[in-house]
């Protein structure tokens, strides 16, 4: 992003436009895109809901609306002019004619915010490969830039190729190559889930609409310090750490890339290798902020993005894979509401907690564990004392009910030995 839109005076505007639906109402996405801005630390001078009777295919918005925003950034002194909404490249273009100011988009936005988030070299690979495809469609430069360049020597030589024709050209290549250095980092995640697979420890995997308190839950589940602040989108990369629960000697907790309305499609496709850690968990807690009045519309939003990515089935909204709820920020509700909701909770399979001050949490471990281990069933084996591998195995992944003395056999002493496995673990076992 440039130096200058870093700390400017920026204009918010979130249009309404009457020809489309929307799942959020226009106050809470104007207040959404207003988070979205301050995520790259900009001063919001103004905000507006913008109504738009019909589109216009140049501005998008009206020529009185347009004059109207302009005096708004005379008044205000705004720098930058942020619309929530998609813009063709020519609108967006055209609005910068008009207003003399730089315009973003919601996508625009959405990529600025990712490219100062990403900390990984995948979270980076997949931020440029999202902005070269945004970029491609705006190569928009002055004319002396358009003249062509010469294709050959004296009156040989071809018309050449224009600059923009170019500029593509690179982009494209430059995307072929990220897209093949993405397979590869795909690759890579679906040998560690493999070898996570064969692992005994299962995965938890935290989802939930960005901002929702993930980070937040995930510091004091593992003891951990990852970024947890109030903006969208703290968290980009995927965080793994070790949790010990009710019974459960120790499980994964994957803390996960937050979820938004209108994620740029750029995004969807960029962001799907790091989304697939949560196609390979044992259990997925989807975390919700019931403090926001658009809980409900956020939650059908994470839930068509695990139905894109194959978790949940799009036509039955069953999943293979436990759903969870965890209903979040019960400090900032009053005590009439969170008594209402700890008692819808108990109906829902859903835990009321504060990830704030650590409110609910024990009962969450105790409720994930149950989860984890209620396929978990009881087999009695027979193995020689001398296969030590085995027994310390059984003791370090099961719960070891009955550990006796089996007399003599054809491999010498040997051990009964009662167990209580999950199918995983017992499929482990087989394999030992």
């Amino acid at each position: 992003m440039d130096e200058v839109t870093r700390g400017a005076r920026c204009l918010v505007l979130c249009p309404d436009i009457r020809s489309l639906s929307y799942d959020l109402d226009a106050k809470e996405r104007l207040a959404e895109a207003e988070g979205l801005a301050l995520a790259i630390g900009v001063i919001i001078a103004h905000s507006a809901v913008m109504p738009v009777r019909q589109m216009q295919p140049n501005t998008l918005f009206g020529s009185g609306q347009v004059e109207n925003i302009a005096t708004i950034c005379e008044q205000y002194e705004c720098e930058l002019v942020i619309v929530d909404g998609a813009l063709t490249p020519i609108q967006q273009r055209n609005l910068e004619d008009k207003l003399k100011r730089k315009v973003i988009d919601r996508t625009g936005l959405i990529l600025e915010i990712f490219g100062e988030r990403a900390a990984t070299a995948e979270g980076r690979l997949q931020v440029e490969l999202a902005h070269l495809d945004y970029q491609q469609s705006r190569l928009v430069r002055s004319w002396t830039h358009l003249e062509r360049q010469r294709g050959g020597f004296g009156f040989l030589g071809g018309p050449g190729e224009t600059q923009i024709e170019a500029d593509r050209r690179m982009i494209r290549q430059r995307m072929g190559r990220l897209r093949r250095e993405l397979e590869q980092v795909r690759k890579t995640r679906q040998l560690h889930r493999a070898r996570r697979g064969r692992a005994p420890w299962p995965v938890i995997a935290l989802v939930g609409y960005t901002n929702a308190g993930k980070s937040t839950l995930f510091n004091h589940l593992t003891g951990a310090d990852v970024m947890a602040e109030d903006l969208l989108f703290a968290t980009l990369d995927p965080t793994m750490r070790a949790v010990s629960l009710p019974g459960v000697e120790k499980a994964i907790l994957s803390d996960t890339v937050g979820f938004i309305s209108d994620l740029p499609t750029q995004l969807v496709a960029a962001f799907r290798a790091t989304l697939e850690e949560v196609t390979g968990a044992d259990i997925i807690c989807h975390v919700r902020d019931m403090a926001n009045p658009a809980h409900a519309a956020q939650k059908k939003q994470v839930m068509e993005i695990l139905s894109d990515l194959g978790v949940v089935d799009a036509d039955s909204g069953h999943s293979e894979v436990p759903i969870l709820e965890v209903w979040n920020k019960a400090d900032l509700l009053d005590e009439e509401r969170a008594e209402e909701l700890r008692e819808a909770a108990q109906s829902q399979d859903a835990v009321l907690v504060s990830a704030a001050n650590g409110q609910g949490l024990e009962d969450l471990e105790a409720r994930i564990a149950e989860i984890l281990t209620e396929k978990a069933s009881e087999v009695t084996v027979t193995i020689p004392v001398s296969d030590g591998r085995r027994i310390a195995w059984l003791h370090a992944h099961g719960e070891v009910i009955v550990d006796e003395d089996a007399g003599e056999g054809e491999q010498g002493p040997m051990r009964r030995m009662t167990v209580r496995l999950n199918p995983k673990e017992m499929g482990q076992y087989t394999t030992l």
